[in-house]
């Protein structure tokens, strides 16, 4: 018998790693001889790059860099088990929790670290990188990024434009002369968590400003802004990247990415099972296990779990589905394949509670639920 643990990450609570090993924990005691097959999830946010490098067997890189407030931060960087692929997760120099409430503001806010995580990549010797574009507090649209890379943002006066996606709004010319050299020839892809333009009512600033610090009258603006440097990016790329979907990931960083890069914008779930070998790896198992923090309708617009079952379906391997809660709408799941879900919270309680007791609670349903799934397969219910 063969079993696939593939679950997401539980927002707050438990990391995708931590959620497969007590999967994992519960599928050994009721199948002692299994083969059971780990391999962790994400959709491009949080915990991307711990996913693929436990997927793959490869390794975190820590690095100092500078954070969205300008201040340094550390963060890693995984690098996957080829050796030559590196996964960048923008939250990790520019993610929203590096923020405090009280200084939180998307106008002054920089991508400048993200940039200074793929020189570290570029110094390791990677010649491809996966940049996850989940969680972040900026709306520069990745100008700090391109700086850091070595790019220079213009105005009119020749200036370089400080740090912040306010001050795009001035932006005349991109300087792209002075970028890295060892770019050229890097495969890049974004990891987007949603599909949102880069301007306008459903772009960056209108869309996730707010979250991030910014009233609707400075969102307002940043959107004003991003559309001035837009031009300013396609005139110096020659793309028009805009109106992509993901563009608007990251605060613009998509945009960005997709013009000065050549990136391709992918939903990150299916990004990431690739890169895990997912299709492979479920090839021919018997069961899938997945799971996240909450299943609801919104898990059908492209989280990590719709992605697992998207590709079991396909290979004809039933699932069962572990999250923290189910909400409004999760039944939806069962029309792309054989799926049962599960709330791995076994009463009320409070939301500390259920952080605090997510692994215990994951790992106790698990066992329940393959107690039931042995069960019936020895009854010959099922296969």
């Amino acid at each position: 018998m063969r079993i696939v643990i593939a679950p997401d990450s539980y927002k707050g609570s438990l990391s995708a790693v931590r959620a497969a090993a007590a999967m994992a924990e519960a599928a050994r005691a009721v199948f002692p001889g299994a083969e059971i097959d780990c391999v962790p999830m994400a959709d491009g946010g949080e915990g991307t790059a711990e996913a693929l490098v436990a997927a793959t067997g490869g390794r975190l890189v820590r690095k100092r860099v500078t954070g969205p407030l300008g201040k340094p931060v550390d963060a890693v960087f995984g690098i996957l088990g080829d050796g030559r692929t590196a996964v960048i997760e923008t939250a990790q120099a520019a993610g929203l929790p590096l923020v405090p409430p009280e200084r939180r503001n998307p106008a002054v806010t920089t991508s400048f670290g993200t940039g200074e995580l793929i020189r570290a990549a570029l110094d390791e010797g990677c010649r491809a990188l996966i940049v996850g574009l989940g969680g972040s507090a900026t709306n520069d649209a990745g100008a700090g990024m391109l700086q850091a890379l070595g790019a220079r943002i213009l105005d009119r006066r020749g200036r370089d434009l400080p740090p912040g996606g306010i001050h795009l709004a001035r932006a005349d010319a991109l300087d792209l002369s002075g970028l890295d050299p060892r770019l050229s020839g890097v495969s890049v892809r974004a990891a987007c968590d949603v599909d949102n333009p880069l301007c306008g009512p459903s772009g960056a600033s209108m869309a996730y400003g707010p979250q991030k610090g910014a009233t609707p009258e400075l969102a307002a603006r940043l959107d004003r802004a991003l559309a001035v440097f837009a031009g300013v990016l396609e005139r110096a790329t020659g793309r028009r990247t805009a109106e992509f979907p993901g563009a608007g990931a990251a605060g613009g960083l998509g945009a960005t990415l997709a013009a000065a890069f050549g990136a391709p914008l992918e939903r990150g779930a299916r990004l990431v099972a690739d890169a895990a070998g997912l299709r492979r790896r479920i090839s021919g198992a018997d069961l899938v296990l997945t799971g996240e923090g909450r299943t609801d309708a919104q898990t059908l617009r492209g989280k990590a779990p719709m992605g697992v079952l998207e590709i079991a379906a396909e290979a004809g391997v039933p699932v069962i589905l572990i999250s923290g809660s189910l909400g409004e709408g999760y039944e939806a799941l069962r029309q792309i394949g054989p799926v049962a879900c599960f709330s791995a919270v076994p009463g009320p309680c409070t939301a500390e509670e259920a952080f605090r007791r997510a692994e215990t609670w994951v790992r106790q349903t698990a066992l329940e639920v393959l107690h039931a799934w042995k069960n019936a397969r020895e009854a010959g219910a099922v296969r």
